[in-house]
């Protein structure tokens, strides 16, 4: 009798045991890493290396061709967030994105993008907002770490309340939904595209600074690719839907900064903002109503 005891909590001790293995198993199948490229994104041109078992890219810029990728769904409403490390050395000319745009000549848009320098100056980034097609709302700042030499998080909150770029969690822009005071808010299905391109024409002192070829090819490397936004694959946002609590980041806590996000962007924007299109008059003199609206 004793003996089958034992026997009887030796076979449960032993499917214990195969439970317990099999749940860690598939708990570890799910959780490393997260997306892979191809679930979500797909390559729309030029030279892209797939790295770590898709769960990294690369992208790639030489004399005759960029590179670029974008999701394989529009959105309504979002918080995207993206690792990027973006290419060291002499990089003036060479322009690494990552931003919504819905296309088209009368385009909804938010941009980041990393503008090169000659090497040993900053790479800048530079955040800009197009509403029905018109953009000129630039904002330019440095960063508080070298982009280049690992992978930084950049994120966009996208939703009725109010647009937030973050860096490494930091927010360093917001712009308000102030249709009620008749200033523009995006509105229409946009998609998630990143992409390494020549922009010597404008990109670096005004476009002064060409580039220099001997150091492509020029490489750019993303990371994180969840989906973390409203699918609006329609002509037009279901503003119910794509609003709706029900996602997280339309819930009460993303409509205003809390108090430590509020110090944090003060801070960004007094030590490292080099440039807001809200200040300069030679693009206005009076500066547009959102400008006030959005302190």
């Amino acid at each position: 009798m004793k003996f089958q005891i034992n026997k009887r909590e030796y076979i449960f001790s032993v499917l214990d045991f195969v439970l317990v293995l099999f749940l860690i198993s598939t708990v570890d199948a799910k959780v490393p890493g997260g997306p892979v490229f191809d679930d979500n994104y797909f390559v729309t041109w030029g030279n892209v290396l797939k790295l770590n078992q898709g769960r990294e890219v690369q992208l790639s810029m030489v004399q005759t061709s960029g590179s670029g990728f974008e999701s394989k769904h529009k959105f309504g409403s979002g918080f995207f967030q993206m690792r990027i490390r973006v290419p060291p050395k002499d990089t003036a000319g060479v322009v690494t994105a990552f931003y919504l745009t819905s296309k088209g000549n009368t385009q909804d848009e938010l941009d980041f993008e990393f503008l090169g320098n000659r090497e040993g100056k900053p790479t800048l980034i530079q955040t800009n907002v197009f509403i029905n097609g018109q953009g000129n709302r630039e904002q330019k700042f440095v960063l508080w770490f070298d982009p280049t030499t690992d992978f930084h998080t950049y994120g966009i909150l996208w939703n009725p309340y109010q647009i937030v770029f973050y860096a490494d969690k930091v927010p360093i822009r917001i712009f308000k939904n102030n249709k009620r005071y008749g200033v523009g808010y995006p509105s229409k299905p946009m998609t998630l595209v990143a992409s390494l391109w020549n922009g010597e024409a404008w990109a670096t002192d005004g476009g002064k600074a060409k580039i220099n070829w001997s150091y492509a090819p020029f490489k750019a490397n993303y990371q994180g690719f969840s989906d973390s936004g409203c699918h609006a694959d329609g002509r037009n946002i279901n503003a119910k839907v794509c609003g709706s609590k029900n996602y997280w980041w339309n819930t009460i806590q993303y409509s205003r900064l809390s108090a430590n996000e509020t110090a944090a962007f003060k801070n960004v924007r007094a030590k490292y903002m080099t440039y807001d299109y809200c200040s300069d008059k030679t693009k206005y003199h009076v500066p547009p109503m959102e400008c006030r609206l959005n302190q």
